[in-house]
């Protein structure tokens, strides 16, 4: 998706690679094992420290909660890289088979935006500093904080990847840009 928008992208697998990003993709997965790898591959505390410099970061589902400060439902002793003052619970819209689409209005974006969502989190608290960019309009999740924004980071409780459309990577590429100054 942002090689379709232009960005150079490239896969991060040692600390050293995080110095030659403008920006950095937090991918959805599974949060454990991804904060467990991050741990074996030394890439915690340098991902820590990228953010406290302000390094814009997008997280999608497991990114999200990956991004964030405090987790609900985490497994005991679960990592996260910090630095988004929000609470998020963990596949808050229950397991695999509970997945769904819904259409989205997101800030910025002037039509709404698919979205598809796989075992995601939601946000049920923000900090001070937190923007909201998204919530579910209908349903049973109405009302659930779907995306936001803190600085330099931007995270999203949904796969914007999945459905074709580029607008939340171009909202990121935006926010890289806007860092870069």
């Amino acid at each position: 998706m942002l090689r379709r928008l232009g960005a150079d992208a490239m896969p991060v697998r040692r600390p050293g690679e995080l110095a030659e990003l403008d920006g950095l993709v937090m991918p959805g997965g599974e949060s454990t094992t991804m904060a467990k790898l991050a741990r074996i591959f030394d890439l915690t505390d340098p991902l820590r420290q990228a953010v406290k410099d302000e390094l814009p970061v997008l997280g999608t589902c497991a990114g999200m909660i990956l991004l964030a400060d405090r987790l609900a439902d985490g497994v005991p002793g679960q990592e996260t890289v910090g630095g988004l003052d929000v609470l998020v619970r963990r596949n808050a819209f229950g397991r695999q088979v509970d997945s769904f689409e819904a259409d989205l209005e997101v800030t910025d974006l002037e039509t709404p935006f698919h979205a598809v969502f796989i075992r995601a989190p939601w946000v049920e608290e923000l900090g001070p500093e937190v923007e909201v960019v998204a919530t579910v309009a209908g349903g049973p999740a109405a009302g659930r904080i779907v995306a936001v924004r803190q600085g330099s980071l931007l995270a999203t409780s949904f796969h914007p990847e999945v459905t074709g459309d580029p607008r939340i990577h171009e909202l990121f590429v935006d926010l890289v840009r806007e860092s870069a100054g």
